[in-house]
């Protein structure tokens, strides 16, 4: 297949980029720069909002932009940057596909699922509703401007990822404190964190490649969540630290503002859609998926 990626120079674009060319798909990055192509990728110079620089013709597209949610404190200034640089790239890519004779036959959109909104009890399925906060309401209008690729024929998926291990992104600013012999629980530590290996996040979105039967929302994530504890502890135990210095909510809140439910609040948010369709998870378990990354 020939796969176009927005986002693709970014922590999972990367993986991904490498995953799908490992099994002999083109792969097209979508960049605003010029790039000279390189391990198997072509840089195909884009702009979300410039039609100068159209999509190659390609047989799928997946949508990775939009700005960090851990790059700057959550004003509202902030908050508007967030939501708009992620519809403005997914509605543009929309709008250059609508302008095609011929349109691939997929488009996954990247998605979260901070959709479900926050829960100490709750466990969520692609078939829960959302949420009621930033986070909730954001990818719930991300969503809705990706699922007008479903009116120009095209088969949508929602790839709701969890908080996503490998060698960068999260993780390495988790680990931190433990490697200064500083970590410890954060908050209750009761809050669950849907995670899940960079392997399996590469090998879910190319199930959902292959498999026509699948679309609209894909958790992404493993099929065991943790609280928040058990991974600190988990991480501890790899890494030989110790798991002692706790970091009060009230603190974090003063520290981040709102931008402090990233790591106060979560949901246990389950795979049940891949689960269904027959995917096999690579990592189910988390010491062990920490152990190949750490180790």
């Amino acid at each position: 297949m020939k796969i176009a990626i927005s986002g693709g120079t970014g922590f999972i674009g990367k993986a991904l980029a490498t995953h799908l060319i490992s099994r002999d798909h083109a792969v097209f990055v979508l960049t605003r720069s010029d790039r000279t192509a390189h391990d198997g990728i072509t840089y195909v110079k884009w702009n979300a909002a410039d039609n100068l620089f159209p999509l190659p013709a390609v047989d799928a597209v997946i949508n990775l932009a939009g700005e960090s949610l851990n790059s700057g404190r959550w004003t509202e200034t902030k908050k508007q940057q967030i939501l708009n640089s992620r519809l403005s790239t997914t509605q543009g890519i929309l709008r250059q596909l609508a302008s095609l004779s011929e349109r691939p036959k997929i488009f996954i959109n990247a998605s979260a699922i901070g959709y479900y909104g926050t829960s100490l009890t709750q466990t969520f399925t692609e078939l829960d509703k959302p949420g009621q906060d930033f986070l909730a309401t954001t990818v719930e209008l991300w969503e809705k401007e990706a699922r007008k690729a479903e009116e120009l024929g095209m088969r949508t998926v929602l790839a709701r990822f969890g908080i996503v291990l490998g060698a960068g992104g999260a993780l390495s600013k988790i680990i931190l404190p433990y490697r200064l012999f500083a970590g410890g629980t954060v908050g209750s530590g009761k809050q669950w964190l849907s995670w899940v290996h960079i392997d399996d996040v590469t090998n879910m979105i190319s199930f959902c490649l292959n498999h026509q039967d699948i679309s609209g929302p894909v958790n992404i994530t493993a099929p065991h969540p943790v609280t928040m504890k058990e991974f600190g502890k988990t991480i501890a135990k790899i890494i030989h630290r110790p798991h002692w210095l706790p970091a009060p909510a009230l603190a974090l809140k003063l520290a981040l503002g709102e931008m402090s439910i990233l790591v106060l609040e979560g949901q246990k948010a389950l795979p049940q859609k891949a689960i269904e369709h027959g995917y096999t998870h690579t990592y189910k378990d988390l010491e062990i998926a920490l152990s190949t990354i750490l180790s």
